[in-house]
């Protein structure tokens, strides 16, 4: 349902279902489907005991018959670019604005077969999307360090932060905290509507700033979804491609479709000004993992070399690459 881009409520109910059953013991839930009492239990309405009731009868729910229908690529075009992909350097957790724990992002991305993924929760301004103060910032890492150990080396969690650009070019957190991480993604989220000079001084400077790797959703533009349409922020391209270019600072390929940014004239921009580039998904749930599909197409039309994109690039590569600038 993630994968499709469903309505958020629909699929929190069923994600709200799996949490109530989960600590069940297996004979309670059988009983209450043989009794009909599922809906008994908050957080369990009709559409979920359904679907738990077929599971316990030995049958695959309608719903997702009808979800596996559409397995396959998301998009046409890109299946050899994206089949060499080895991670995304975008993704949120319930820590912010995700809807789900980091864990089960983790453990998505090690199903999508990813060798690695960085965790990109947002900074303390953007408080509509719960972004992590320095000290929240910092509990979150050590959760990361306990998912690693765990992990044993055979998938890797990445610290990061989609760190917010302020108005003057800096960053929404402070430096030690910046310096303690693998990856940073600085992202404009406010005042898109800047007059284009100052927006370029804005997006220049946090391009030079060496905390930077990667220049998210370089124009902020909305195309379609449920959040409506947003115009493209106006700058300088040709300045912030070149400061990203000089810089290597990497300009991503948001992959979500209601995003597809940068625009194609700019993605074009870009890679004519030799920037390198990653291709994210920016990821809100761990369905959404899979969208690197529509970037991946996008970057094959383009006709972008896969070695100038760092998510193509085995973990200790990206890493030396994301500390080569501190």
């Amino acid at each position: 349902m993630e994968r499709q881009r469903e309505e958020t409520r629909r699929i929190e109910a069923f994600r709200k279902a799996a949490r109530t059953i989960l600590p069940l013991p297996e004979e309670e839930v059988r009983r209450r489907a043989a009794d009909g009492t599922l809906t008994e239990l908050t957080g369990i309405g009709p559409s979920t005991a359904a679907a738990i009731t077929d599971a316990c009868n030995g049958v695959v729910p309608e719903r997702l018959v009808k979800l596996e229908a559409t397995a396959g690529p998301l998009a046409r075009g890109g299946e050899e670019l994206r089949a060499r992909l080895r991670g995304d350097l975008h993704s949120h957790s319930d820590w912010s604005d995700g809807g789900s724990p980091l864990e089960e992002m983790a453990m998505t991305a090690m199903e999508l077969g990813h060798d690695y993924l960085v965790l990109t929760d947002h900074s303390p301004r953007l408080r509509v999307a719960n972004g992590l103060s320095a000290e929240r910032l910092a509990r979150q890492l050590g959760v990361v360090d306990a998912v690693n150990e765990h992990l044993g080396g055979s998938f890797t969690l990445l610290k990061g932060i989609e760190v917010d650009i302020l108005d003057d070019g800096s960053l929404d957190q402070t430096a030690e905290m910046l310096g303690r991480l693998d990856v940073r993604v600085a992202s404009v989220h406010s005042k898109l509507k800047m007059d284009a000079a100052p927006m370029t001084r804005r997006m220049v400077a946090a391009v030079r700033n060496p905390h930077t790797n990667v220049l998210g959703h370089c124009t902020g533009r909305l195309v379609t979804g449920n959040r409506g349409v947003r115009p493209q922020s106006q700058f300088d391209a040709k300045a912030v491609f070149t400061a990203c270019a000089e810089e290597g600072v990497a300009v991503e390929i948001n992959s979500r479709p209601e995003r597809r940014d940068p625009p194609t004239r700019l993605l074009e921009l870009a890679r004519d000004l030799g920037c390198l580039f990653s291709i994210d998904s920016d990821a809100h749930a761990p369905g959404q993992l899979d969208m690197l599909d529509y970037g991946a197409a996008r970057a094959t039309e383009a006709g972008i070399d896969p070695d100038r994109i760092v998510t193509t690039w085995e973990r200790d590569r990206l890493l030396d690459w994301a500390a080569a600038r501190l």
